[in-house]
């Protein structure tokens, strides 16, 4: 029990010195905006106002969310989350499908890296043709984007588990779906969750991008473009501030489900 009392003041203590570099780095953006006055720069409390204004003084029943709120931030969690969940499950499971066959891993290897190396951009006009402007589009592109990180993760994670212990399920006697759930899964878990988070990254991105195409009628994308047009540069910067929130909380999100999942010992940096 020692070890573990120890332990808590440090992590008091880094969290403590996380949020005040934080504390610090808008200080000296407060002060440095202030000083130069630029309509281009806003100070951060300005713009801390016109995110609460815009998307979060809506009454207490409906979560404090405005009407702008529901019809710019839910979509677009909307659409990355449906992208997100599609390539986390298909990378997952062409992972482990790759990765414990030795021979598919070899045949497949170069056609996985050169899919990686495609720039998602540059496949729009392919995703326009097969699903056209809207949604389906919209999700298609975040899928293939984000689906290289978990597979090749997962791929790799599975190859790495210890043979021994495979040796010793076989003279065991246990099904392939016993191994899979006791050996090969547990073992590339730390893979698969370095894979997620470049994965989870990865499809905000591309959630914006895909919102700033023709077509798109609502979204954080959508509206970061409408305010371009309009030179309204208050909610341009309030959009960059909320992206980069909506960023932070869901890796930590995901990094608090990881150490649940994997244990604090062996959770990865990304």
């Amino acid at each position: 029990m020692a070890p573990r009392r120890s332990l808590a003041p440090a992590v008091v203590r880094h969290a403590l010195l996380r949020w005040i570099v934080l504390a610090l780095a808008v200080a000296v953006w407060q002060l440095a905006a202030r000083a130069h006055g630029s309509v281009y720069f806003p100070p951060p409390a300005e713009i801390a106002r016109h995110v609460h204004a815009l998307w979060f003084s809506g009454p207490a029943r409906h979560v404090f969310l405005t009407q702008a709120a529901v019809a710019d931030i839910l979509p677009s969690l909307g659409r990355m989350a449906a992208g997100f969940a599609l390539a986390a499950v298909a990378g997952i499971a062409l992972g482990v499908a790759v990765g414990r066959s030795r021979r598919a891993y070899a045949l497949c290897n170069p056609v996985l890296q050169f899919a990686r190396a495609v720039p998602p951009p540059a496949l729009v006009p392919v995703f326009v043709v097969i699903f056209d402007f809207g949604t389906p589009m919209q999700i298609a592109s975040i899928v293939f984007s984000a689906v290289w990180p978990v597979l090749i993760n997962t791929a790799e994670g599975a190859r790495d588990t210890d043979p021994l212990r495979l040796e010793v399920a076989a003279v065991l006697r246990l099904t392939p779906a016993e191994r899979l759930g006791f050996l090969v899964l547990p073992s590339a878990l730390p893979r698969i969750f370095a894979g997620l988070r470049l994965s989870l990254s990865l499809s905000l991105i591309l959630m914006v991008f895909s919102e700033l195409l023709p077509g798109t009628a609502n979204g954080i994308g959508f509206t970061l473009t409408d305010a371009q047009s309009r030179s309204d540069l208050l909610t341009v910067w309030a959009a960059l501030v909320l992206l980069g929130a909506l960023g932070y909380l869901l890796n930590t999100g995901l990094l608090a489900v990881e150490k649940r999942l994997v244990g604090r010992g062996r959770t990865t940096t990304v």
